[in-house]
């Protein structure tokens, strides 16, 4: 089996390279790229299965990086790992309203950087062995391709999006906690903030589009995934174009057939 493939991009070669030998020595093959347009470029050449990026950087920011990674369909759905020097928690939402699935603030420890990317790689993969595919009403969750749909238009997610839409919809009609979706969708080796979740949340109803009516907010709890209404799928074929059969002609009275 292929050694798991990580892109680095960061602009100190210093750094990338102290990545690079602790990455290497935990089984995994490394890219390297000190330009935001060149990582981009290896990105979507190479579809590695993790990218560890830094925020700051000359030219193109990481921010700019992981927007652009999220809008190329070739990418959007590879676990990025931001680096940053910035402390604050509105810089980290920022990241994470962009589609980072974890962050590690500077200066960080390059084993905690392996195990960082080690979870993040196992979840997406225990998501992708799962076999189920889910059908809401008009929703579709696909599990083993990683694939969403909303009355039959893909929705692309990140992976961790895709992780808490999979457990909220696998357990439509019950709230589930904060604290329940930390640990079972995005486990507790990710840095986690107070409004990580929320953050994943709106970003999954924006691209639900009108299909965010089923992800409820459950104020001063957490969320929870409304069941489809009985007649949904008949009602989406409907819409679709689809007319339901002609009703039969009552029979003709006695009297009108003489």
């Amino acid at each position: 089996m292929r050694p798991q493939t990580v892109l680095v991009i960061d602009d100190e070669r210093d750094l990338i390279e102290l990545v690079r030998y602790n990455l290497e020595k935990g089984g995994f093959d490394v890219i390297g790229a000190t330009k935001a347009e060149a990582g981009l470029e290896i990105a979507r050449l190479n579809s590695p299965d993790a990218i560890v990026l830094d925020i700051m950087m000359p030219g193109q920011d990481g921010l700019e990086v992981c927007r652009q990674l999220r809008a190329d369909a070739r990418t959007a759905r590879i676990p990025v790992i931001m680096l940053t020097a910035k402390a604050s928690e509105a810089d980290r939402v920022v990241g994470l309203e962009l589609g980072a699935d974890d962050y590690l603030a500077k200066p960080f420890s390059p084993r905690e950087l392996v195990a960082r990317v080690r979870a993040i790689l196992r979840r997406s993969a225990g998501a992708a062995a799962d076999s189920e595919v889910l059908r809401l009403g008009d929703l579709v969750v696909d599990v083993p391709r990683h694939e969403v749909s909303w009355k039959g238009r893909p929705v692309v997610l990140t992976a961790t999006e895709f992780r808490i839409l999979h457990f909220l919809a696998a357990r439509a009609g019950r709230v589930c906690s904060r604290t329940d979706i930390i640990d079972d969708a995005l486990g507790t080796d990710v840095a986690v903030i107070d409004r990580t979740v929320d953050v994943h949340v709106t970003a999954i109803r924006r691209k639900l589009g009108k299909g965010a009516e089923f992800l409820e907010t459950v104020r001063g709890f957490g969320y929870k995934f409304r069941e489809a209404p009985a007649g949904a799928a008949e009602a989406s074929a409907a819409s679709a174009g689809r007319r339901p059969a002609a009703a039969k002609a009552p029979p003709k009275s006695a009297s009108n057939a003489r």
